[in-house]
């Protein structure tokens, strides 16, 4: 199924008052724009990762470019493993400031770079593992995927060069 672009929805402006309805993606475009559910949404909202939004005269969310933008931020640093309760400083940075002015938080963020790669670096093991496996057309024989028992079944392993 083809993705076809959403645009703000706009709003003719009310003629019995002067005021007109904000304008803005609905949730459910702005759903279709993250990824993110709609239930989701509302709870990052409620738990004060996203600002409360505008509504229209009817109650319903009307959600600006930014809010968008602030929902691809928290998918990225979900991915990163950054908890949800960790987030909030860094959206609100994203809003204000520069993540050079607060050490702390540039750090933290080089931390959370350092796992990903080294995420990246374990799945790279197991792609090699893989490789190997096709390339001899069995999956019997002494090597194994180089997993440590100390991480858990399932868990990637440390980075180790046997395969290439």
């Amino acid at each position: 199924m083809a993705k076809q672009a959403l645009e703000y929805t706009e709003v003719m402006p009310r003629t019995d008052t002067a005021e007109a309805e904000p304008t803005g993606y609905t949730i459910k475009q702005t759903s279709e724009l993250t990824g993110l559910p709609e239930d989701t949404i509302r709870y990052y909202e409620k738990i004060g990762l996203l600002p409360r939004a505008k509504r229209r005269a009817n109650s319903h969310r009307i959600y600006a470019e930014s809010d968008v933008e602030t929902m691809k931020l928290i998918l990225c640093l979900k991915k990163t493993g950054m908890p949800l309760d960790e987030m909030k400083p860094y959206l609100d940075m994203s809003r204000t400031g520069d993540l050079s002015e607060t050490p702390e938080a540039f750090e933290r963020i080089r931390q959370y770079r350092a796992n990903v790669l080294e995420q990246i670096s374990s799945l790279q093991t197991i792609v090699d593992f893989i490789d190997l496996k096709l390339a001899q057309g069995t999956l019997m024989n002494k090597q194994d995927c180089g997993a440590d028992p100390q991480e858990g079944p399932g868990l990637p392993a440390k980075r180790d060069s046997k395969f290439r």
